[in-house]
C-alpha cells in the first residue's frame, strides 16, 4: 500500500509496504545508520556486542505487510520501520525497527513511517501502540505522542541485552 495520504515533501516520494526482496537495502541502511545515530547514547561496550543484532533487517518483518519502506524520487530506500501485534494483547501495537538514513536526518522521514504506520495501526483496529526506544529516539518519539513508561533492557540474546525506554500511545479509532 502506498502511503497516499501525507502529499510527497522533503527527501520521501511515497511509502509502501517493504518485500522481502528489501532485504539488502534495509540491511545496508541498518548497517550504515545505526552505528552512526547511536554512538552519542550509548557506550562502546554496549554497541560492540548489540549492533551485530540489531543492524540486520529481519526477514519475517519485511514480508509481513506491516513493516515499510521510504523511498526518495529515485526510488532509493531512505528509510524503514513499521508494527506488530502483541502476541497476547490483540489490542496493541509494537513499533518495530524504525531507521532513517543518517545522511538525511531531521527531514521527516520517521516522521512520515511512524505515522503511516500508525494510521494503519489504528484502521487495522489496536487501541493502543508500544515502542522500546533506543535512548537516541525518546524525543523523537514524545514529538510523535508517546509518553515514557520507563527504561527497560531488552534481551537480545543469552547474556546481551540493550538499554531502550518504554513508550505508550493510545490510538485514535476511525
Amino acid at each position: 500500500m502506498v502511503d497516499k495520504l501525507i502529499p510527497a515533501a522533503g527527501p520521501v516520494r511515497h511509502v509502501r509496504a517493504s518485500t522481502p526482496a528489501d532485504l539488502a537495502a534495509v540491511d545496508a541502511l541498518l548497517a550504515g545508520s545505526y552505528p552512526r545515530l547511536l554512538k552519542r547514547d550509548y557506550p562502546p561496550s554496549v554497541l560492540v556486542t548489540a549492533l551485530p543484532l540489531i543492524s540486520r533487517a529481519q526477514p519475517a518483518l519485511l514480508g509481513s505487510g506491516t513493516y515499510y519502506v521510504a523511498e526518495d524520487a529515485q526510488g532509493e530506500i531512505i528509510g524503514a520501520g513499521g508494527w506488530s501485534v502483541d502476541r497476547q494483547l490483540r489490542h496493541r501495537g509494537h513499533i518495530r525497527h524504525v531507521v532513517a538514513d543518517h545522511r538525511l536526518q531531521r527531514r521527516g522521514i520517521a516522521r512520515r513511517l511512524v505515522g503511516h504506520a500508525l494510521r494503519i495501526a489504528s484502521a487495522a483496529g489496536l487501541r493502543e501502540m508500544e515502542c522500546w526506544a533506543t535512548l537516541t529516539a525518546v524525543r523523537f518519539y514524545e514529538a510523535m505522542g508517546f509518553a515514557g513508561e520507563g527504561p527497560m533492557e531488552v534481551p537480545l540474546a543469552p547474556g546481551i541485552t540493550f538499554p531502550c525506554m518504554r513508550m505508550r500511545q493510545r490510538l485514535e479509532q476511525p
